[in-house]
């Protein structure tokens, strides 16, 4: 398989995942404020990957809604002689791209109802 069309089948790869990202539902978070539960996102959501109490009283959680990736694509090849006279020796060269997890961070009043919602990568 020649480079140019590795390089085009990569490209159309990380096109459709992209694609498909912006497929996924969005909720509209702010009806939800002073309404929704803790108990309630639990059952929706599982339990969460992280959470922690406050000293207010408050809960902060947080649900990985998108796991990161790592892409890796063929670059061009590169060239390093060992020594001068023995010819090249050729190593394929590639680009790595990562991509972040995203979380749904959800803010619990001391009342177990939601005070704020965030969603965050890292």
């Amino acid at each position: 398989m020649n480079l140019a069309v590795l390089k085009k089948a990569s490209f159309a790869a990380l096109a459709a995942l992209m694609l498909a990202g912006c497929a996924t539902e969005q909720i509209d978070w702010t009806p939800r404020i002073g309404h929704y539960t803790y108990s309630q996102a639990v059952k929706d959501y599982g339990p969460p990957d992280k959470s922690a109490k406050l000293s207010d009283g408050s809960t902060v959680a947080e649900w990985m809604t998108d796991p990161g990736q790592t892409v890796v694509s063929p670059g061009g090849p590169y060239w390093v002689s060992p020594r001068p006279g023995f010819g090249t020796m050729v190593t394929p060269g590639y680009t790595v791209t990562r991509f972040p997890s995203t979380y749904l961070r959800l803010i619990f009043k001391p009342d177990g109802t939601l005070a704020a919602e965030k969603e965050i990568s890292k």
